[in-house]
């Protein structure tokens, strides 16, 4: 299998180095070498235990590798929280997480920053700066073009509840989404699927952005879904309407809004040039 394989697999599954270090055998710092692309020689007894480990992630299909890092996931940090230091935790353990529905996510704290995705409770942690810029940027070229274009469509930031396939046990808060059909939209909520939804990614947070999240909204009916890797400096763009697959851009890159026809184009070069200044303390 070749390494540009493994890395669309490692991408696709939300896998770290070191869970493909624990289940291939293969040493740790190897394996950050290889997929930091610091290595183009790879030894081939390496080559062919990490072959065998992601051949077996395509034969078990992504929701089985999905499920055991989750388990794996809960069993290692004894709750279903991701990200550090939320501003208001629930302090909830596993238990009393699990089986929840609209009415358990109404009754929680006020100010207390949680989504519920299939009756879990999940824990949000606040967001960085550079984070919470790259929302505002790319939102702001979205209503630029919605204005410009006199779209019926409305872009929204979190957190703002999506109750994304209108029943009783969840409700998300993606960090951008974009709805065309207003009907879904009422004064407490919005109540279906978006047709667009862009999440920024942080360290915290980018198994839940890349796997549970990403099959919740592909089932949902979610038309569009870009995935903002800041650290990586890159973009991951699903169009669930074409493909399965992503299509990658960097920083450097006008990325097109498939919804819109690709008429729309983010500057994510410009974006980068706005926060860079940000990135001397990461």
């Amino acid at each position: 299998m070749r390494i540009e394989d493994m890395i669309r697999i490692k991408i696709e599954n939300g896998l770290s180095c070191r869970d493909i270090s624990e289940k291939s055998g293969v040493p740790f710092g190897t394996v950050q070498k290889i997929f930091g692309k610091n290595t183009e020689t790879p030894r081939y007894k390496t080559l062919q235990a990490l072959s065998a480990f992601f051949e077996g992630m395509q034969g078990r299909g992504s929701e089985e590798a999905l499920f055991e890092v989750q388990d794996k996931m809960v069993k290692e940090s004894g709750t279903y929280m991701y990200g550090t230091s939320p501003k208001k935790k629930t302090d909830l353990t596993p238990e009393k997480r699990i089986g929840k529905t609209l009415e358990d996510y109404e009754a929680l704290p006020e100010g207390a920053r949680v989504e519920m995705i299939d009756g879990v409770f999940y824990d949000m942690a606040s967001p960085t700066t550079i984070h919470q810029q790259i929302i505002s940027l790319i939102a702001y070229e979205f209503r630029q073009y919605i204005n410009t274009n006199e779209g019926k469509c409305m872009p929204f930031e979190a957190p703002t509840d999506v109750q994304l396939n209108g029943d009783d046990d969840t409700v998300v808060q993606p960090d951008i989404f974009v709805i065309c059909n207003r009907d879904k939209i009422n004064k407490r909520r919005v109540v279906g699927a978006p047709d667009l939804i862009v999440e920024v990614l942080s360290p915290n947070n980018w198994y839940m952005d890349m796997s549970i999240k990403y099959h919740k909204y592909k089932t949902a009916g979610v038309r569009e879904y870009w995935i903002v890797m800041p650290e990586d400096k890159s973009v991951l763009v699903y169009d669930f309407l074409k493909a399965d697959n992503f299509v990658k851009y960097s920083f450097d890159d006008e990325v097109p809004v498939s919804i819109w026809g690709g008429r729309c184009k983010v500057d994510f070069g410009n974006i980068y040039r706005q926060v860079c200044f940000m990135y001397e303390e990461i």
